[in-house]
């Protein structure tokens, strides 16, 4: 994918999208992108994390055992959790169909949050939002 490819996406996911475009391309430098094939197990729950996933296409099922917790497709970010403090991780994520990804590291996560504010409060957005819903299911 073409770095100008890769700005688009991230300009789509709304962590990323108040981020200035020459930020936006350093970043696109720094991510891994890659290929999981539909029923592949992507994160285990329990296991040691460090990165951030973005969907690029594709779709995932986030769950703890057998219990679906949600469905997350293009544009949507997971993993995030583990990024931030890497401790095992508290769900399993399986690909749904042939999904593309992008993963960001925890340590160039840090970096950006540094040096952009916006950054920070998105990624707070997103962590509060999956919180809200999470305990309005009563968990």
């Amino acid at each position: 994918m073409l770095t100008l490819e890769k700005v688009i996406v991230l300009k789509s996911v709304e962590i990323f999208r108040a981020l200035p475009e020459e930020h936006l391309v350093e970043l696109a430098g720094i991510l891994h992108a890659r290929e999981v094939h539909a029923g592949e197990t992507i994160i285990r729950e329990g296991e040691l994390g460090t990165s951030l996933f973005v969907i690029v296409d594709g779709r995932v099922r986030v769950h703890r055992h057998e219990k679906e917790i949600a469905v997350l497709g293009s544009r949507e970010v997971f993993g995030e959790l583990a990024a931030l403090d890497p401790e095992p991780r508290s769900a399993s994520i399986t690909a749904l169909d042939d999904t593309f990804l992008f993963e960001l590291d925890g340590d160039a996560l840090y970096e950006l949050m540094a040096d952009h504010v916006e950054a920070v409060r998105a990624i707070i957005k997103v962590l509060c939002r999956r919180l809200r819903s999470e305990l309005s299911k009563g968990y």
